[in-house]
């Protein structure tokens, strides 16, 4: 294992349903090879204000099924910059830690990228986000919960969809992907899902409106990825206009698609990329994500999770168009 003889864990940008069983499950295996494991509290934040505290493993006991991260989580502009990140850095030596562990996301691991190259850290990444955008992983941490949350919610509104005979746009996470979105509408039997990948026009909002509304469905559920300009009340107001013989309500299930107890599928994940965590920096490995491959785990290069574009699979995209007649 060369010199390393402490690690540093922290949890970075937005919360994962299964952080904490990834938190748990690198303290538990590093202790298991004889390192000195630290908990760094609130991200990259906390590294600068040297928010460290040694980590045993009676301080992961009993997370497993808890939902957010008992690391807490922040997102550090001082960290973007160099003299932030030397901040950093010093603590990290004034705290004997000599590799970092971080879970999180794509700003998390380019923060790490940087953070490795500046100073020769070994960063591990384990990929922390309810989004799935991350490449060289079949699915990250969190995204099973996640996708189960949305089907419950949406599985509740048809109801009301039916009673009243709407239309329903629901809105969930995934700015720059459409997983969450795409994957959600199969499950839960949706009309259709707007997501960035496949970005919807005038004449998409017709034939889903034809099928569904004017042959034999009672209610339509459409399901949007989050946008700034193109989000679900931008949809429900064009349909309110250029179809106002249909009643169109709207719903954004926001931070609620973020919490609850982690599902079996995302702890095992997090346990097991956890462990291959301690077991990458055993076998001299540096700065990549782990990640899962068919079933398989993987290393992969900072440089090919966060840069590469991961597509959602047209075959899905056809899968809820044949679906949905």
């Amino acid at each position: 294992m060369g010199k390393i003889n402490c690690i540093g864990i922290l949890t970075s940008g937005g919360d994962a349903p299964g952080m904490n069983a990834a938190i748990r499950a690198v303290t538990r295996a590093g202790i298991a090879v004889g390192l000195k494991v630290k908990g760094i509290y609130r991200g990259y934040e906390g590294l600068i204000n040297n928010e460290i505290q040694d980590f045993t493993t009676e301080n992961v006991s009993n997370i497993i099924q808890r939902g957010g991260t008992i690391l807490k989580t922040a997102r550090s502009k001082e960290f973007l910059t160099p003299e932030g990140r030397k901040k950093a850095y010093d603590n990290m030596v004034e705290q004997g830690i000599d590799a970092l562990i971080i879970i999180g996301g794509n700003g998390s691991l380019e923060g790490a990228r940087i953070f490795a190259e500046e100073f020769d850290v070994p960063c591990i990444g384990l990929p922390g986000t309810i989004d799935n955008d991350l490449s060289g992983t079949d699915s990250t941490i969190g995204y099973d919960t996640t996708l189960n949350t949305i089907v419950q919610c949406v599985d509740k509104i048809r109801d009301t969809a039916t009673s009243h005979e709407r239309i329903f746009f629901i809105e969930v996470m995934g700015r720059d992907a459409g997983f969450l979105a795409q994957n959600s509408a199969i499950a839960s039997g949706a009309e259709a899902a707007i997501i960035p990948e496949d970005s919807s026009n005038a004449d998409q909002l017709e034939q889903f409106i034809s099928r569904g509304i004017r042959k034999s469905k009672s209610s339509s559920m459409v399901i949007v990825s989050e946008s700034p300009k193109c989000g679900a009340m931008y949809y429900a107001d064009r349909v309110k206009k250029e179809y106002p013989e249909f009643d169109v309500r709207v719903s954004i299930l926001g931070h609620l698609q973020r919490g609850g107890s982690p599902s079996a599928y995302d702890r095992i994940l997090a346990s097991r990329l956890g462990v291959g965590a301690i077991t990458a920096l055993r076998e001299g490995q540096r700065n990549v994500m782990i990640g899962i491959k068919n079933d398989e785990v993987v290393y992969v290069p900072f440089c090919n999770a966060i840069k590469s574009d991961k597509p959602v699979k047209k075959e899905l995209i056809n899968v809820l168009g044949i679906l949905s007649i």
